[in-house]
This record gives structure tokens, sequence and C-alpha cells, in this order.
């Protein structure tokens, strides 16, 4: 049977895809196959992609705001990303007065584009490979001296760096520690929102449609950079003035066919693709089901109040898709696993290094039998954070309990306090007491239920009734400083924090007497003795053997071209248009349309209403030079591209570096290629350019925003 295995495995790894799909692809910049993407079609070369010495895509390339990715696409700052990655700064702009969320916005002229204090875009400067200088004096190490010798080799050589006083630089492991890499880095503070469609269109779909294909969303929104008189990076100022970028990317309206070239360039988030057969069978049986438990519940109850309620709506829409969004992916990566074979398709590879290099033997052991060690513990901690994460009660509790460790222990200094408090105000912005009560407390019976005895704090038996938990919980609520309901200091947390805090030692003794915050420690409090230690101690084990495991897997499999793990740094991914067929009789094409958009309409839902001058726009056929040879406007695309997280707003790029598509999603079916890239599901979604230009142009009337790009037709 193994052999035979081993012959269906060799025969699947030599499908026809080409060696840059079989295993997907998440490449540096600086280390391209130049000669495979052009035999893949690629027209342009390497240098054009990511150049030090002269204006490149890169520079038209931002991470933004710390998680999503954003393209240049004027030589006036004019920034595209995603509607979902500007989400909460729409939301921040919306009242119940003003929704901006639902009527969308469209500024009139860069006079009436909206300051976002806070918001970052970072540019990528330089990259360059500095393992020798890290690694330095490290080869006989083990943790935690490693750590240490890492650490300081990291900061010898940040000193021994001539930057600029608006840059700096970030050093990141790869291969799980067996190179590092250094990022000079320029990061621009002043970013304001010019444009975004309603969620009508920029969230169609919604919850329902999210990670699965065929897709009709128009998930876009629109900022720009603004940088001093010298075009330097600078604080909000109203003298600033748009950026001029070194490069901004051509807008392509040319129709696409299947097994046209692409690549996406971006910042994608986290991906294990190198992990053991054992680690993966755990995420798929156990960890990915417990996270998928404890939102379900959430989100059920949250969905519940906000469709009732426009209030509550605005003030969780961006809190609800960030939860809902790794909810849905998680469901997906299951079923993607399990579909895609892919823990006994590691296993086999496992075979096929053992019977090259007999050492592997040794380490997939060990890891074996650490994964089984760790399964209780790494069970708990799945059920543990996601509970503390999505019942907000408990998290404003752990960020009380956090605040007063650091005062007792004498690490809060003003600057701290002040930091604290802001976050506060932030926090309870967004946030509903009378609504998260009844949330924690199905979480805390969903705990007492799915969590071994051996995890709870004594007699949490009686939490296990979630009817009576909810009436129970809401009592505690009332009662409770923390959720802003009972007052300290003579005012309530969530109205005045600076009286609240006016006397920090009785703030300190009122809320170690609040019965929420009580119940929450105790629950942290066996946590942090029953579990995380072991759990903490095991992974620590786990990531030095797993070092071991990918510097022998790339000395051992000669054949293979491997690729670092996502990890926020900016990467190049590429791949073809193409359709899928991820069922028996199933096949999606690789294009969507604005029929499909009008198929889906269901008049005052939710998640698939449309505005009436997109419909009025669609009975017209108002399309101008938006239509493709079907004589429908194009919506969006997929493709073969290895993207994660992180990559949301990146821009898909055609052979000749002009923009095809911005990147928004993945289908549902492919979502495990964080884990196990397959070329037979794995499909990217984005938006195709073409819909957002009529978007933008028929829609919003905003054609001064056309006006200053570079349209190739």
């Amino acid at each position: 049977m193994i052999k035979r295995n081993i012959l269906i495995a060799s025969a699947f790894f030599s499908f026809s895809w080409g060696i840059a799909q079989q295993y997907g692809g998440m490449w540096i910049p600086t280390e391209l196959n130049e000669k495979e993407m052009k035999d893949l079609g690629m027209k342009i070369s390497a240098k054009d992609i990511f150049n030090t010495q002269k204006p490149s895509i890169k520079d038209a390339v931002v991470q933004f705001n710390g998680g999503c990715t954003a393209e240049i696409i004027s030589p006036k700052g004019l920034l595209l990303t995603n509607h979902h990655c500007g989400y909460g700064q729409i939301q921040a702009h919306s009242t119940v007065q003003n929704d901006l969320l639902s009527n969308g916005f469209w500024a009139k002229d860069m006079s009436t584009e909206l300051p976002n204090p806070g918001v970052t875009v970072d540019f990528i400067v330089d990259i360059k490979d500095v393992s020798a200088q890290i690694l330095e004096d490290t080869e006989n190490l083990q943790e935690p001296e490693l750590a240490k010798q890492i650490a300081k080799n990291i900061e010898i050589y940040k000193n021994s760096q001539k930057i600029e006083n608006y840059q700096s630089i970030s050093v990141k492991p790869m291969y799980y520690g067996n190179k590092f890499y250094a990022y000079v880095i320029e990061t621009y503070k002043d970013v304001r929102l010019v444009g975004a469609p309603p969620q009508s269109i920029g969230k169609f779909g919604s919850d329902t449609d999210n990670w699965v294909w065929p897709r009709h969303t128009g998930d876009f929104s629109m900022f720009r950079i603004y940088a001093d008189k010298n075009n330097k990076p600078a604080e909000y100022s109203k003298d600033n003035i748009p950026y001029v970028p070194k490069h901004y990317l051509p807008v392509s309206i040319k129709d696409k066919a299947e097994n046209d070239f692409t690549f996406v360039f971006g910042f994608p988030g986290r991906t294990t693709e190198y992990l053991p057969a054992i680690a993966v069978e755990k995420i798929m049986k156990e960890i990915d089901p417990a996270r998928i438990a404890v939102r379900d519940v959430a989100l059920k109850t949250l969905d519940e109040k906000m469709r009732a309620d426009d209030a509550t709506r605005i003030k969780y829409a961006s809190k609800f898709a960030s939860v809902a969004n790794y909810w849905k992916k998680w469901i997906g990566e299951v079923e993607g696993l399990k579909k895609s074979n892919a823990v006994q398709k590691k296993v086999m590879y496992e075979g096929s290094l053992v019977a090259k290099n007999h050492e592997v033997k040794a380490t997939l052991d060990q890891l074996n039998k650490l994964y089984n060690d760790q399964a209780p513990y790494a069970l708990n901690n799945a059920y543990y954070s996601e509970v503390v994460r999505n019942a907000e009660t408990f998290a404003l509790a752990n960020m009380y309990s956090n605040y007063i460790t650091s005062v007792e222990a004498g690490r809060m200094d003003e600057k701290g306090i002040t930091a604290f408090k802001n976050k506060l105000t932030s926090f309870y912005k967004d946030y509903s007491a009378e609504l998260d009560s009844k949330v924690t407390a199905k979480l805390l019976a969903l705990y007492a239920n799915k969590t071994d005895a051996q995890f709870l704090p004594a007699g949490f038996d009686k939490y296990k009734n979630e009817a009576q938990n909810i009436a129970n919980f809401e009592e505690l609520s009332k009662n409770s400083v923390i959720t802003g309901r009972s007052q300290v200091n003579g005012a309530a947390l969530n109205g005045d924090i600076e009286k609240a805090f006016s006397n920090q030692d009785k703030l300190i003794k009122t809320i170690k007497k609040d019965p929420v915050y009580q119940l929450f420690m105790s629950i942290k409090d066996t946590y942090m003795k029953t579990a995380d230690p072991q759990f903490t101690s095991l992974q620590t084990k786990i990531d030095a053997l797993q070092k071991t495991y990918m510097a022998q897997q790339m000395a051992t499999d000669k054949d293979r071209k491997f690729f670092p793990d996502a990890n926020s740094t900016l990467r190049v991914t590429y791949g073809k248009v193409k359709g899928s067929t991820p069922k028996d009789a199933v096949t999606y094409d690789y294009q969507t349309h604005l029929a499909g958009v009008m198929e889906k309409y269901v008049p005052g839902d939710y998640e698939f209403d449309v505005p009436q001058k997109l419909i009025d726009l669609y009975n017209k056929k108002d399309y101008g030079n938006y239509k493709d040879k079907s004589g429908d406007v194009p919506v969006g695309f997929t493709a073969t591209n290895h993207t994660t997280g992180g990559n949301s707003g990146s821009p898909a790029l055609d052979a000749h570096g002009n923009l095809v598509g911005l990147n928004f999603d993945r289908q549902w079916e492919g979502t495990m290629s964080d884990i196990n890239y397959d070329p037979r599901f794995s499909r990217n979604i984005m938006v195709d350019t073409k819909y957002i230009l009529f978007i933008i142009d028929k829609f919003a009337d905003s054609k001064w925003l056309i006006d200053e790009m570079k349209i190739v037709k």
C-alpha cells in the first residue's frame, strides 16, 4: 500500500503545472526565478520588479496600515487597496446620520479627502541577506542563549547601518531561523480617504460569499499618501502635499484570457508550508474545529442584534467582519486539507526524505512525540485564546489584568498609562456591554463543556448551562466597573476615562473586587498554571526541531525550489489566469460579470442588496470603455497565484507589469494553501480593474480620479 501511494504521489507531483505551481511560491523579490517567470509568459525583467538603483514596481507597492497591501496608481500618490482593508477607516468616519459604510464616500477634490490619524503605509527601500552577520557565533548555542545572541547580532547590525532619520530597519528570520534578511523601510503617516463604494458593492455577498467563487464583490477603496514639501514622510498637516512616487502602476483595461500570465506583489502574512504530517493532522482534526466552534457562537449572537439595530451594525461592523473572516477560512481549510489528502501527502513526502537521508527519521520521530505530548495543552490554548478574543468583556478584563500587573511591577510610567487610556477609549467606542454580556455567557458555557476538567477552575461545572449563564452574567455585567455599567471615582470607565483614573489606587482595588474581573481571573490563572507553561515549553522544543527539519528538507530535496514561509515581508507570487474544477461535475470559469451581481440581487437584503444607480447602469448597459468581449463588465477573476492574508489589496499585474486586478480573497476549496498548496484547488480571487474603473467613473461620477491614472487599453 505504501509503495502504491508513493507512485500516486509521484504521478501527482509530475502533474503538468510546472515546478513553480507544484508547491506554489511566495518568493523574496531579490531572489526571483526570472527564467521560470518568462517561461510562464512574463515580458518584463526581474529588475523591473525590484531594483534599488532605479525606479521599479516595488516603489509602487506598500504595506497598508501594518496588515494589508496597497499600490500607487497615479503620479499624485493615489492609493488602491481593498474595501475590507480600509473598512475600519470608513467606519470611523461613519455615523448613523452620515453612514459612509452604507452610502459610500467619494471626495470631490483633494481638499475634501478625509484624514486618518494613525494609519501608515510602508515602502520597502532595500532587502539584504544578512544571514552571516546574524548567525555569527551561534553555531553551538541552544535556546535561550541562541535567541539572546541573535538579538544581540541584530542590534549590532542595525547600529552599523547608515539610514535616514525617516527610515527604519527590520531584520526577519526565514526558513525557521536558518536565514535572516534585513529590510530598510520608509513609513508615511499622512494617509487620507479618497473614495469607497457603498458596502452593497464593496462588501457585496458579505459573509455568505466570503472565501467562495463565483464572486461579485467590488472589494476596493482609495486613499492618498501625503508628504511634506520635500516629498518626505511627515505627520498629518494641512500644508502637506500629495506624495510623488518613484513609480506608479499603469491600469490595464485589456481583456483577459485563460492562461494569461499574472503575478501578485504584496505582503503575505503567515503560512506554514513545511510542517510535518503530524502537525497538519492536529490542525485539521483539533485546533481549527475548536476555533470554529467558538467563533460560530459569537458570530450568531452578534449577527442577530446587528440585523435588528443599525447603531449596533455600525458599531460592530468592522469587528464582525474580522471575526467572520477567519472563521469561514478555517472551515474551508479543514475541508481543503481533507479533500487534498494533505496529511497522507505529507507522510509520503517524509518517506521520500527519509529514503534519501536517514537523519530525517530521528527528527520526525521527535516531532511526532512532541506534537502528541502537546496536544491537550494546544487544544486548551485554542479554546482559551479564542474565548478571550471573542468574549469582549473577558478581553477587556484581560487588558485590565495586564495593566494592573505592570503597575504593581513598577513598569507603568505616565506615557504607558496614557497609551492604556487611549486604548480603552478606542475599545469602549465600539463595545456594547449589554450585547457582549450574552456573547460572553454563551462562550462560558462552551468553554465549560469543551474543556477538560484539569484545565478548569474548581466548581466550573455550574457554567455549563447556557441559558442560566445568560441571566447570571447579565447581573454580573450590570454591577461591573470594567464593563462601564458601574462607576469608580465618580465616573464610568466607558464615559470619563480621566476621572475614573483620577485615583489609581482606588481604581485598581475596585477592579480587583469586580465580579466579572474575578471570574475572568479564575479562568486565566487556571490556564496560566495548568496549560500555558506546558504548551509554551513544548512549542519551544517544536520550533527548535522544526528549524532542524527545515534545514534537512532543503539539504535533502535537491530537486525542489524552496521559498520561505510568509511572514508579512514583501513577496512575489506568480501563476496563470485559470478557472477550476473543485468538485465532481463542477467547473468554474475564471471570470465573473455584472450580470452575476444582478442574478444574486435581493432587494433590501443585508448581504445582496444592490444600489439603484448600479441597477440603472446595468439596465441601460451604460458601460463606457469597461465592458469586455462578452459585452458585459467583468467583476472578478481567478488565477493560480499563491496568496494568503496580508495579500489583501495586493496588485495583480500582467506580463508587462500593468495593473489588471486587485487581490482580495481565495477560493474556499483552496484556503488550505497556507499549509498545503494544491494546484488543483488553490485560486486567488481578484477584482477586475475594469470593474474598479467602471464604479469610479460611471457609478461614483469621479472621473477626476480616472484622469490621474495612466490607462492601458
